[in-house]
């Protein structure tokens, strides 16, 4: 029961909601490798730092001798998780998705340990559910439950329009968990209904329902204390503000670097789960002037790049990094940012985009149209085509108020 109670104490750190506390512990004492289930749709080609608050999570059940099943959701990324959203997703096309999912084995590795993962793709079982399955799947669940849902209560009540096919992405997500008879299944905490609905359809499948777990959502890298409050958007590729894991150690650490001081004492317990004592500790040190925060971040940053790169890497990121911040000249009021480049350059407009300077390229190719973009002091103008090249610092002003030098690594 000891032993019991402290892979408890491991696995209930930094999570969000449990259901139940009692039934995990329950199931852990059985004594056998519990299924550990976690979906990911490869809407997109990278995971970034992100998606690895759900991967560590995923390595202590693994580190804990846990059979750990990583669902590249090939099938669900055809309607896209609705979860958070506003709208409907735009369908991915086949060949996209396959493509995102190749990279996102190569990536996983970089944390869970590959000679103890099992990855499927949840296309062989929905993919042979078929017409049939699906309506038998429907009859299940009925849709005034559906709507219990915020976002999709939030669209209904509005009068935003609600697909159909969005209404089935929970129940496939949760067909995933009676396929696979999964013990425990984890999530992003903006997950907790899709979760729930596993429990609930395993249930009905004769299968005792499985633990839910989730964990942060990771804010971005523009994340800023205002009113006492750390106020962020969840990091994402499509918002720029995000760290990939597959990106160079430089510009990992150059992100990192970049990020507030405040955000920084979060990311030290979500991704390196320090102790909230601990975290006290060194921010009242800091507090006192007894220690340095950059100093704090340099370590965070050095630690976080070694977990992707290796010591080697990290090393050679700090030194080179801290080489370029120790020679940019400071300007007041100058955002410094950094877009990662291949050996061809990034187009300026996405550059833009990926710096968080605007919000699309359709907006960086606005502005421009109305002259509102200066690159190094010079008018970009309409929809000139220029590449910022690896080993470019640029400065750009977009509009009255946006001044910021950007730098571009490989």
């Amino acid at each position: 029961m000891e032993q019991a109670d402290k892979a408890l104490e491991i696995l209930l750190r930094n999570t969000v909601h449990i259901e139940t506390v009692e039934d995990l512990k329950r199931k852990i004492v059985l004594g056998r490798p519990l299924v550990i289930k976690a979906g990911f749709d490869p809407t997109a080609p990278d995971l970034h730092l992100g998606h690895t608050v759900l991967l560590n999570k995923m390595k202590d059940f693994q580190d804990l001798g846990h059979r750990v099943v990583f669902v590249v959701g090939d099938f669900t990324a055809m309607i896209g998780d609705p979860s958070g959203r506003n709208e409907a997703r735009r369908p991915l096309s086949k060949d996209e998705i396959l493509k995102n999912a190749e990279t996102y084995k190569e990536q996983v590795f970089k944390v869970l340990d590959a000679g103890r993962t099992e990855i499927r793709f949840n296309s062989e079982w929905l993919g042979a559910l078929g017409a049939e399955g699906v309506i038998r799947l429907c009859a299940k669940y009925t849709v005034s439950r559906m709507l219990e849902r915020d976002d999709f209560k939030k669209r209904f009540h509005e009068g935003i329009p609600l697909f159909i096919h969005e209404l089935l992405y929970p129940l496939l997500q949760a067909y995933d968990s009676v396929a696979l008879k999964a013990d425990v299944e984890l999530g992003g905490s903006d997950q907790l209904f899709n979760l729930l609905v596993g429990r609930a359809i395993q249930k009905d499948y004769g299968q005792e329902p499985q633990v839910v777990m989730t964990v942060p959502l990771l804010e971005g890298t523009d994340a800023k204390m205002v009113d006492g409050r750390l106020v962020g958007v969840k990091m994402s590729k499509s918002l720029g503000n995000y760290v990939g894991v597959a990106e160079s150690p430089l510009t990992q650490f150059l992100k990192l670097m970049a990020i507030s001081d405040d955000l920084m004492w979060r990311y030290l317990e979500v991704l390196l789960g320090w102790d909230k004592g601990e975290i006290e500790k060194v921010k009242d040190a800091c507090a006192r002037g007894e220690k340095n925060p950059r100093d704090v971040k340099e370590r965070m940053a050095f630690e976080i790049v070694k977990r992707f790169h290796g010591e080697e890497g990290a090393l050679r990121a700090v030194e080179e990094g801290n080489r370029w911040l120790r020679g940019r000249v400071r300007e007041e009021g100058v955002q410094e940012c950094v877009v990662s480049a291949p050996k061809d350059g990034i187009m300026l407009f996405l550059a833009l985009k990926e710096a968080g300077l605007v919000k699309s390229t359709s907006e960086a190719r606005r502005k421009a149209e109305e002259g509102a973009i200066y690159l190094d002091g010079e008018k970009v103008q309409g929809e000139e085509v220029r590449k910022l090249l690896p080993g470019d610092v640029h400065t750009v002003r977009v509009g009255r108020k946006i001044l910021a030098r950007i730098k571009v690594v490989g």
